[in-house]
């Protein structure tokens, strides 16, 4: 039985001429140069990763400026979905890698001095500096207002204190962007955003956590740690609008990554529908397995249709709250019913360790926890559904 051609849906009007030839160079580089890597020494895997990203000329479209290394002036984020699903679909720790370098710099992208791009993005594009983004703390995940790393001024430094954690690339990142409240303002007004060298004094990665997928992920300490005020990035108080304009580039393009791991699991039902033999025919034969891949076909396509509408939207200037949740909920949802049903059809083999709908059901997971959880995208799809309802 023949796969399902991944690159099918470059041809919707969402994307452009330009879409459509990146998906198909990004398709044949990925199947060229990447496998899915070994748990063992994830560090070595993400940074060797980073490192041909970077040479393969991937990067540059996670970073804005032309000036500074990115592709174009403005990040594309139709782009970013059409790599992050295609990386996704070929190999998981190569979707985060490229991925982090995007979220980990964005804040330089969007809110950096002319002298702090040049410093750092054209590294990141080259694949030469690892980026993180370290926002989240143990008691302040969803609830960003509630952060206690805080940052008071010492003349043309401002001196770190806290703790924040499950930073991705916490361990094995060149440069972080870290937030900590300053106290401008009451709760989230009150936050502002330092660019942190990794070698600064006072900065330590306090531990390392393992996850289910596993990838870098890590518990950041700082203890008087002295960052020159030239690091800052935009206003004082203001680091909250430039952790949400981040996140608000990256989030769409979650929803792809999880398309790219739902596709690929489907690939894998598909053909163990059509091959295995059972009761004198396949398991394709019977409509239980049928009523399963119908099922999964038509949450891809539901998904990826609300995925590349709201980058669409994005890229045209328009509003995308609303949409870009709506994505985020259905695309990482239905990819973890989907991978579920290929799992399923697989029986005793899809829970043996490295076969690759396991392997996808333990990637997959994440993506309904990070960068807002289901839960939280539920409230903002319901927000601004009252917000137009109301007088």
């Amino acid at each position: 039985m023949a796969p399902p051609d991944p690159l099918a849906h470059l041809a919707w009007p969402f994307l452009d001429d330009r879409h459509r030839a990146l998906g198909a160079e990004l398709e044949a580089w990925s199947a060229a140069h990447l496998r899915h890597a070994d748990d063992a020494d994830v560090d070595a895997t993400c940074r060797a990763l980073v490192r041909q990203l970077g040479e393969g000329g991937w990067l540059r479209h996670a970073v804005a400026g032309t000036r500074w290394g990115g592709a174009a002036d403005v990040i594309d984020t139709r782009a970013l979905c059409v790599m992050r699903e295609t990386l996704a679909r070929h190999a998981g720790l190569a979707d985060f890698a490229f991925a982090m370098q995007g979220l980990g710099s964005g804040a330089i992208s969007l809110a950096g001095t002319e002298a702090q791009r040049a410093a750092w993005l054209p590294r990141v594009a080259r694949g030469e500096a690892i980026a993180a983004f370290a926002l989240s703390e143990a008691e302040a995940g969803s609830d960003v207002a509630a952060m206690t790393c805080a940052a008071r001024l010492d003349g043309d430094h401002a001196v770190l204190d806290g703790e924040k954690t499950w930073i991705s690339n916490g361990g094995i990142a060149d440069v972080y962007v870290v937030f900590a409240r300053t106290g401008e303002a009451p709760g989230s007004r009150g936050i502002s955003a330092f660019i942190v060298d990794a070698d600064t004094p006072g900065f330590t990665v306090r531990g390392r956590i393992d996850l289910i997928a596993p990838h870098p992920l890590g518990t950041l300490r700082f203890d008087g740690c002295r960052v020159p005020l030239a690091n800052r990035l935009g206003a004082p108080g203001e680091g909250f609008k430039v952790a949400m304009r981040t996140l608000d580039v990256f989030r769409i393009s979650v929803a792809a990554a999880a398309l790219g791991f739902a596709r690929a699991a489907y690939a894998e039902a598909l053909h163990r529908a059509g091959t295995r033999r059972m009761f004198g025919g396949t398991l394709g034969d019977f409509q239980l397995t049928q009523a399963k891949l119908a099922a999964m076909a038509s949450t891809i396509d539901a998904a990826a249709l609300l995925t590349y509408r709201a980058a669409w939207q994005r890229d045209q200037g328009g509003a995308v709250t609303g949409e870009a949740a709506m994505a985020k909920l259905a695309a990482t949802e239905g990819a973890q019913r989907v991978i579920d049903d290929a799992v399923q059809l697989f029986g005793a083999r899809g829970v043996v360790r490295g076969e690759p709908v396991e392997r996808l059901y333990r990637e997959i997971r994440a993506l309904r926890i990070y960068e807002g959880a289901s839960e939280v995208q539920q409230l903002i799809i319901a927000r601004e559904l009252l917000r137009g309802a109301r007088p």
